[in-house]
């Protein structure tokens, strides 16, 4: 009970209410001690400032978004930014908060810097992801918008945050992968140049003419508007395989029509063999009746 009184003391020379009139009327209308009045104003004002503290960090988190985007500075870094003030001002409401109901802010800014000292050892892996985040809005290896394969995971990114970033896979899902694991590994960016070559092998028979299977395999590049004119299409003999040779289709297109390119490029290649006269390696199987001796 002593605790108690104590801490009510602290949180009424917070307010400054203990010779209020108002705490007099409350304590004459109900019967209750000072204290009980104290308490009810302390946790009033405390939630007050909680829930307009966090309102105005969700808005400066808002406005620091639209400034970046406003500048044409990449959403990634705008949202690892304004995810990163939004924490800091959060962490600041917080203190204030406690500080309105009364706890010596001093000594707890101790206790958190100890706590977290304790968690930060406990948690390096954490701690590597936010550096890594930093490091990711520094170093820019990919930004929004960008299709990329990394840690394993290939998607288009979304947003990059504190500590992880999250990527939206072809078939919709939305994964979120630590920035410790992509910044450690190799990340593919598939979309960071503005163009991209489609590699397509075809497996030609032996006996085959290369010389017509070549031009077969260029002139239906070639007749696809979405293929460049430079860097031309060529073909390429690649290596020798069972009854044949691996050749393949090099065609360069522009970043956003690669698989919609590739996709008609192995429809249309092999019809444009064929009605070039141009076999695949011949692996038919006979069978002979083995006679007894």
């Amino acid at each position: 009970m002593n605790f108690l009184l104590a801490a009510a003391d602290t949180g009424t020379n917070a307010l400054r209410l203990s010779n209020s009139p108002l705490i007099e009327r409350f304590e004459e209308a109900t019967g209750l001690p000072r204290e009980v009045a104290v308490w009810g104003v302390n946790i009033l004002a405390a939630l007050v400032i909680f829930v307009i503290g966090y309102l105005v960090a969700n808005l400066v988190r808002g406005l620091v978004r639209k400034l970046f985007a406003r500048k044409n500075i990449d959403a990634a870094i705008a949202s690892f930014v304004g995810n990163l003030v939004h924490a800091l001002l959060m962490t600041f409401v917080i203190i204030t908060a406690l500080g309105q109901l009364g706890v010596d802010t001093k000594t707890f800014a101790a206790v958190v810097a100890a706590a977290g000292l304790a968690i930060g050892l406990a948690l390096q892996g954490g701690l590597s992801n936010f550096a890594n985040g930093f490091l990711i809005v520094v170093f820019r290896p990919f930004k929004a918008g960008d299709v990329i394969n990394g840690a394993g995971i290939e998607g288009t990114v979304e947003e990059v945050q504190i500590f992880s970033t999250t990527l939206n896979t072809v078939d919709n899902k939305k994964i979120m992968v630590p920035n410790g694991a992509l910044m450690s590994g190799t990340i593919t960016n598939y979309t960071a140049n503005g163009t991209r070559r489609v590699d397509l092998p075809f497996a030609i028979g032996a006996g085959s003419d290369l010389a017509i299977a070549h031009a077969a395999l260029l002139a239906t590049a070639a007749a696809d508007p979405r293929v460049l004119k430079s860097p031309a299409p060529a073909v390429a003999n690649t290596k020798l395989i069972d009854l044949g040779t691996q050749v393949e289709l090099r065609s360069w297109c522009k970043t956003g029509d690669y698989f919609a390119l590739m996709s008609d490029l192995i429809a249309k290649c092999p019809k444009a063999l064929a009605d070039a006269g141009i076999k695949g390696p011949d692996r038919t199987v006979y069978y002979e009746e083995r006679k007894p001796r």
